[in-house]
């Protein structure tokens, strides 16, 4: 037994060292991945919602797009922790960047129509981690909320 958990130790380090940083593009959809994913159903309003992001934000042909969401989804189910992921997004990224991905999430959250206390909790805790005030945490949230609300109108 220890000489298997030992040989599955070092698989698991061998993997970490042996893989590539993640793209930009794929932090940014993993960390929006953990919001429609946050309440244990994934709506295809949401999947909808974060292929139209990812396009707009990327610009990817349907291919690459296709590719990235996979990606991202295994990714955000699989990981044992998105440090990695928040790193290279706070990182990288701007505060407004940062901010708009923020609002991001928020309009994720509301594409299903609801919005869930637990994508709400996954988002404050992201912006947290994405060092996002609290205001504009909020702000941005009222802004979506809006939208929302006049879309269903």
């Amino acid at each position: 037994m220890l000489a298997s958990l030992q040989r599955w130790i070092n698989d698991m380090t061998a993997t970490s060292e042996t893989q590539e940083p993640p793209t930009l593009a794929l932090a940014s959809a993993v960390l929006l991945c953990e919001v429609i994913r946050a309440d244990y159903r994934l709506e295809p309003a949401e999947l909808d919602a974060l292929r139209e992001e990812l396009d707009q934000r990327f610009g990817l042909d349907d291919e690459a797009l296709a590719e990235l969401m996979d990606l991202a989804q295994h990714e955000a189910e699989t990981a044992v922790d998105h440090h990695r992921f928040v790193r290279l997004v706070r990182d990288e990224c701007d505060y407004e960047a940062r901010v708009e991905l923020v609002r991001a999430m928020w309009a994720l959250a509301f594409s299903d129509g609801k919005k869930d206390a637990l994508e709400e909790h996954r988002i404050r805790r992201l912006a947290e981690l994405l060092h996002v005030s609290h205001s504009d945490f909020v702000r941005t949230r009222l802004l979506e909320q809006q939208r929302a609300e006049g879309a269903a109108d």
